[in-house]
């Protein structure tokens, strides 16, 4: 018969055996959160690109105010505020249509006393570089003078008073602009 002590005397081939093993489960487990890790990383580099994306692209769509801030008033009261907007160097252009209700770009009011989200404005070209061709993008190079409609104020605009416009594009930053009118309101004034 068989001698079974002779069998279990021997056992250096077995260790050998469960220590490969062992090292195979630990080389599979290992490669597994190695790929777990390196997806994480590129799902976090995916988002820092489009966070990056984002941010160049609220940039991008920016304007400017070029020139000096003019009021208009009449019975003691400004009634429009008349500047002109310029996009910023490299900027998309943007859309200026002034259709009724609802303005692509939206121009915002607010003083010590009135909050208006959405005021009536229009546009009109200074320098226009279409050939011809006028459309209502402001694109580089371009001008234009948009007079902003202060008379639909809950209170009116008078002397001595701060407020600030803000023109919201559709996409891109904000411009703000705070001024504050003189102490007698005249038909025309630069305000500062």
């Amino acid at each position: 018969m068989f001698n079974h002590q002779h069998l279990h005397k021997d056992e250096k081939g077995q260790t050998a055996l469960e220590a490969a093993i062992i090292l195979i489960a630990f080389i599979v487990v290992a490669s597994v959160f190695a790929f777990v890790i390196l997806s994480a990383g590129s799902a976090s580099t995916d988002k820092s690109e489009e966070a990056i994306y984002a941010g160049l692209e609220g940039v991008q769509s920016s304007m400017s105010v070029k020139g000096a801030i003019i009021a208009q008033g009449a019975a003691g009261n400004v009634s429009n505020v008349v500047f002109t907007l310029a996009l910023v160097a490299g900027g998309d252009p943007v859309d200026l249509t002034d259709t009724t209700g609802s303005n692509v770009v939206v121009i915002g009011y607010r003083d010590g006393t009135n909050f208006e989200s959405n005021i009536p404005w229009t546009v009109n070209w200074i320098v226009n570089n279409d050939g011809g061709t006028a459309d209502a993008m402001l694109e580089d190079g371009e001008l234009a003078e948009v007079t902003v409609d202060l008379s639909t104020l809950t209170t009116a605009l008078g002397a001595n008073t701060e407020f600030t416009l803000e023109i919201k594009p559709p996409t891109g930053a904000v411009l703000n602009f705070s001024r504050s009118t003189p102490a007698a309101i005249e038909t025309v004034m630069e305000l500062r």
